[in-house]
């Protein structure tokens, strides 16, 4: 498999093993899901693809994404954009379009 094929089928595990857990915890939700990189890999229209999948689930739990990808940033409306300083130290800037 390819790296994009990778990481969408890595994502796709982690969203359905998510969805099993909530099914036999007896009522307990998982509100929250953060995906961390792996965006790279992606071609444009897989990206989008992705994009638009992560959207839908936001509908219903908040959907935290950690990039560098410019398009995503273009395209993502609420930002936690934190920039490194040095020695030790970086800024938070929140983001709303």
């Amino acid at each position: 498999m390819s790296g994009g094929e990778t990481f969408i089928a890595a994502l796709s595990i982690a969203l359905s093993l998510s969805e099993v857990v909530q099914s036999s915890a007896n009522g307990v939700q998982i509100d929250a899901l953060f995906v961390d990189e792996g965006f790279g890999s992606l071609d444009d229209e897989t990206l989008e693809k992705a994009m638009q999948a992560l959207e839908t689930i936001g509908e219903n739990r908040m959907v935290g994404v950690i990039s560098h990808i410019e398009s995503m940033k273009r395209t993502i409306g609420q930002q936690v954009l934190i920039t490194k300083l040095g020695d030790g130290r970086s800024t938070v800037r929140l983001i709303s379009k």
